[in-house]
């Protein structure tokens, strides 16, 4: 990976979650900034620097479909995976719709899965 880290932001309000993706994601070698609230994220994201998001889906203050919402509206552009308890298809047929790269189950997606996933949409190479 070249010097310049790419930035991480998750907004996850479960914090043992969240604390677990942040440990990971700063091992493989990425600046993170967590948020527990979806007006956090949005105002996280606003401040600049920030290259991805990890999205949970049912937060405080604003759900990540409200945030998606914003991002879109503001003309914010970067890659969001939506990491979910949320199982729907309509749910994740909203998701790519309103701009996300990815969808998936927490319960079924690994923490190194999201680390390659999180590789490929910032397209780094391992």
């Amino acid at each position: 990976m070249s010097s310049d880290k790419k930035t991480i932001l998750i907004a996850e309000d479960e914090k043992p979650m969240a604390l677990i993706l942040e440990r990971k994601l700063k091992l493989s070698g990425f600046e993170v900034k967590v948020t527990h609230d979806g007006e956090k994220a949005l105002a996280t994201i606003a401040e600049g620097g920030i290259d991805l998001v990890i999205l949970d889906l049912i937060m405080p203050k604003l759900n990540g479909f409200g945030v998606l919402e914003a991002m879109k509206k503001q003309k914010l552009k970067m890659p969001v995976i939506v990491l979910s308890n949320l199982s729907q298809d309509e749910d994740e047929a909203r998701v790519k719709e309103l701009g996300a790269s990815a969808f998936f189950i927490k319960s079924n997606v690994s923490m190194e899965q999201v680390v390659k996933i999180v590789k490929y949409c910032l397209k780094i190479k391992d």
